[in-house]
């Protein structure tokens, strides 16, 4: 592209969005890249301060700013995902339908390493409404090397920087430990909050249980549930380290494999996955669940939920944002609780 004065500029073709800015009340294109430039445009043009404009110099070697973008895009990963036409250099992208954002770190960080081009994104391992936004693309200058281009393709490969995954609908089955609760001394508040949480997601409860602190029960109950064909087996109560919680053991008994028991978030600690052999999620809540607004087990289900099979890897992310503030007014996943892991 070659720079003119804007009063030489007419008949001459537009390489680039110019914006326009009015605080408050807008931000956008007021000439688009390929506009035929007039003679009543030359006022607009100088109050919004361009004096000189780039125009069309034909150069194979070099990408326009927006057809650039729209490599960037494409290197997203648009499975489950919607974008927008380019404006300004910059290409959006929204979700298409409901379901886990999660995002690729290593490739976002390569790609904006890169230099001369940017991909932001929202949060990645949070659940996403259909509509909402999930990142943006835009290369810095009005052009680009295609050489480049060709190179951060290469580095990315065929793997998405970014994708949507659906959740499932699961069956589960719920065991309830705690003497407490089995002899009725005190009512089960457990079952009710885990019920409500699931239903949210459209998962069905198939069978619950309320035991005594008799890890050799609970192991039955959860084999039993297991034989009925749930996807998943959740335990509440009796996750501590005091001698008369035995959940942790009953669930080792299971014969699952145990990725973590304890988690680097509050509330939250003594939380434990394990999986069978054939991949089904058996989990140990611990108490907090019960009481908390927000816990381990909110950011942990959406996972659960889309076949992500947590690894200890995972886990240990998660501490860098695993306190919970227990804001009095709580805006979660719109906020810092989780946000250092995924």
């Amino acid at each position: 592209m070659k720079v003119i004065k804007v009063e030489d500029a007419v008949g001459q073709v537009l390489a680039h969005d110019i914006t326009q800015i009015i605080p408050g009340k807008f931000k956008g294109p007021v000439f688009k890249k390929g506009h035929i430039i007039q003679k009543e445009d030359i006022p607009v043009l100088l109050s919004v301060g361009k004096e000189h404009i780039y125009i069309f110099e034909k150069d194979e070697s070099m990408l326009h700013e927006n057809d650039a973008a729209a490599i960037l895009r494409d290197l997203c990963g648009n499975d489950n995902m919607l974008a927008s036409e380019p404006s300004e250099g910059k290409i959006e992208l929204t979700a298409a339908i409901d379901g886990l954002f999660l995002v690729d770190n290593d490739l976002l960080n390569k790609v904006n390493s890169f230099g001369e081009m940017m991909i932001a994104t929202r949060a990645s391992g949070f659940i996403v409404k259909k509509g909402d936004k999930l990142a943006a693309t835009r290369i810095i200058p009005l052009v680009i090397k295609k050489e480049k281009m060709e190179k951060v393709k290469d580095l990315v490969g065929n793997k998405p920087i970014m994708k949507v995954v659906p959740l499932k609908k699961k069956t589960y089955g719920l065991v309830t430990t705690g003497s407490e609760v089995f002899s009725g001394r005190i009512k089960d508040a457990f079952t009710p909050v885990i019920e409500a949480k699931l239903k949210a997601f459209g998962c069905e409860l198939k069978e619950h249980v309320i035991l005594g602190d008799d890890h050799t029960k609970i192991t039955e109950a959860i084999l039993n549930m297991l034989s009925k064909g749930v996807d998943m087996v959740l335990c509440t109560g009796g996750m501590s380290v005091d001698p008369d919680d035995k959940t942790p053991l009953a669930i080792k008994n299971v014969g699952v494999d145990i990725i973590t028991y304890g988690a680097p978030v509050l509330p939250g600690a003594m939380f434990l996955v394990s999986y069978t052999k054939d991949g089904r999620p058996v989990l140990g809540l611990p108490g907090c669940v019960m009481y908390a607004k927000r816990t381990i087990f909110d950011i942990a289900l959406p996972r659960i939920l889309a076949d992500i099979k947590i690894t200890k890897e995972y886990m240990s992310s998660l501490g860098n944002g695993g306190l919970c503030l227990n804001c009095e007014v709580c805006t979660f996943p719109n906020c810092g609780f989780a946000k250092g892991g995924h």
